[in-house]
């Protein structure tokens, strides 16, 4: 896989092998994704759930975020991982890396993301389960937004607690919703 913009363009990344099969976002999928938000990235906060490879995180620093997080399950993808996220050091950003199961993660975070971006395996049943503890437990600043990769077959609703989608994007059978922490005074019922 490569990185589709930004400073570290055209790098290509490596492809973990572990107990988990890895769907890694398709090149225009991810291209798109960061055509949308790429401009807004600079100097924000970016985290990758699901991480797979550490290629979102790469596209997020590559593209201007400065704090970037990623969760993986699997530690047996960790050695790629740790391979691929370093060269974001190249440029001066360090990724964290967290290896544990996303929901216990959700659990333990303090810290709170202008991006969000998850891409669970498309049989994982509890996708709505996962916004809703991002938006309960606050751990998206105002006006940042989750980015969730889902297929088109397991639809999610018009709006999460406090999110509001305000954008969905169609990428053969799957699709791309943006939820938006809105401030309270800009919603409407």
């Amino acid at each position: 896989m490569r990185i589709t913009g930004g400073l570290l363009k055209g790098r290509v990344t490596q492809t973990p092998y572990g107990k988990m099969a890895i769907r890694p976002a398709m090149d225009r999928m991810r291209e798109s994704i960061f055509d949308i938000i790429g401009d807004k990235l600079e100097g924000k906060s970016f985290l990758d759930l699901f991480s797979g490879s550490g290629t979102i995180a790469l596209e997020a620093v590559s593209h201007g975020a400065k704090e970037v997080s990623l969760c993986e399950m699997d530690k047996t993808k960790a050695k790629t991982i740790l391979s691929n996220v370093a060269m974001a050091e190249e440029i001066g950003v360090r990724i964290d890396c967290h290896f544990m199961a996303v929901e216990l993660f959700l659990k333990r975070c303090k810290k709170q993301f202008d991006y969000i971006f998850l891409d669970p395996p498309f049989p994982y049943k509890f996708r709505l389960n996962l916004v809703e503890t991002i938006e309960k437990r606050s751990l998206l600043e105002t006006n940042g937004t989750v980015l969730i990769h889902h297929p088109k077959e397991d639809p999610l609703p018009e709006n999460i607690g406090i999110l509001r989608r305000t954008d969905q994007r169609v990428y053969g059978r799957s699709i791309v919703d943006f939820f938006t922490n809105m401030p309270e005074n800009t919603l409407t019922n």
